[in-house]
């Protein structure tokens, strides 16, 4: 059996036998190699200082993408520094999946993108280890076991076919130790509330200890509980390990409240990008989203609240096209909008 392996940019991976890792690990009490993961208490929220001076962690330039004759992006420029987080935000079929593909290397595109120094297509192993990526739908075969799901992430230090070393297994230790894991370690995903499932492919991205970890709709099917949980986790991963973090949300209030900056993304184009209290307005909402909200001033940012009544018309430049194909895993094309 294959698997796409962590980060979706490198080679698929012969997988072992469901429960071969969790075998290992119950036979390592504690760690035997890898950096130790802090166990403290998250740290309160705080903002991002962006250096003027040091250069981007991630930089896209006039990138484009075209999925079977339709412009999906178009003229991207995008920026995030070491250690910051961005939510981007749109309407479906406005091309947010497609652009963390394109950072992925997984489409085709024209412009140019750099992620932590590595440009262009070329070092695809050195970006796959850079590059740590939670999908929206992770695909995770039949009774595959938590430990052996978290020892994919491992796959980009090692040869495709290697066996795990123990480094790999300390590593995964650690880390199934900080998201409490643990006691689901023999336990297949499969058997997981959606809470505990997601905790796990957060914890098979972070085991590949890559700088950048990108999030694809990462609270979609949590309730708000959940939802709380997973985005506080990650931040408090972010301040510990000073990772960049780069996420498609559709909530607009959790863009709001998690993270430095928003960025809208409407018809293949980033249209806005700033602090979440000048990007989400009411006109931006209305123009890129089609929407009436109220919007709450907030300490921890601010709140929008749909309003009852008329819907407000879309401007006809900011519609996505009709027909437009939007990637998601798995390779599939996705029909978001229809005319």
């Amino acid at each position: 059996m294959t698997i796409e392996a962590a980060g979706s940019a490198a080679p698929a991976v012969a997988v072992e036998p469901a429960g071969s890792a969790a075998s290992q690990l119950q036979s390592l009490p504690v760690p035997c190699a890898g950096p130790s993961v802090p166990s403290s208490p998250a740290a309160p929220a705080s903002k991002t200082t962006r250096s003027a001076s040091a250069p981007p962690e991630i930089r896209l330039r006039g990138v484009g993408v075209n999925l079977d004759g339709a412009d999906v992006l178009r003229g991207v420029d995008f920026e995030a520094a070491a250690g910051e987080w961005i939510n981007i935000v749109g309407a479906n079929g406005a091309g947010k999946t497609t652009l963390l593909r394109a950072l992925l290397g997984l489409v085709s595109y024209s412009g140019d993108i750099t992620v932590a120094g590595l440009q262009g297509r070329r070092h695809r192993r050195r970006r796959a280890r850079k590059l740590a990526y939670v999908p929206q739908a992770p695909v995770v075969p039949p009774g595959m076991h938590v430990s052996d799901y978290v020892l994919l992430g491992r796959v980009p230090h090692r040869g495709v076919f290697a066996g795990e070393t123990p480094e790999d297994v300390g590593v995964v230790i650690e880390t199934l130790a900080r998201l409490d894991l643990s006691d689901f370690a023999g336990r297949t995903v499969q058997s997981l509330s959606g809470g505990e499932r997601q905790r796990v492919v957060i914890a098979r991205a972070l085991a590949q200890q890559a700088d950048v970890l990108l999030l694809d709709e990462p609270t979609t099917a949590l309730d708000l509980g959940h939802q709380q949980e997973v985005l506080e986790l990650v931040q408090t991963l972010r301040l510990e390990r000073g990772l960049t973090v780069v996420a498609t949300l559709h909530d607009l209030t959790l863009a709001a409240r998690y993270g430095d900056r928003v960025a809208i993304i409407s018809d293949g184009s980033v249209v806005a990008t700033g602090p979440p209290a000048e990007v989400l307005t009411t006109d931006n909402i209305a123009a890129h989203f089609g929407a009436t909200v109220r919007i709450i001033d907030d300490l921890e940012g601010p709140v929008i609240v749909p309003t009852a009544g008329l819907r407000s018309e879309q401007p006809e430049h900011r519609r996505p096209a009709a027909g437009r194909l939007e990637s998601h895993s798995g390779g599939n094309h996705e029909q978001k909008r229809k005319p």
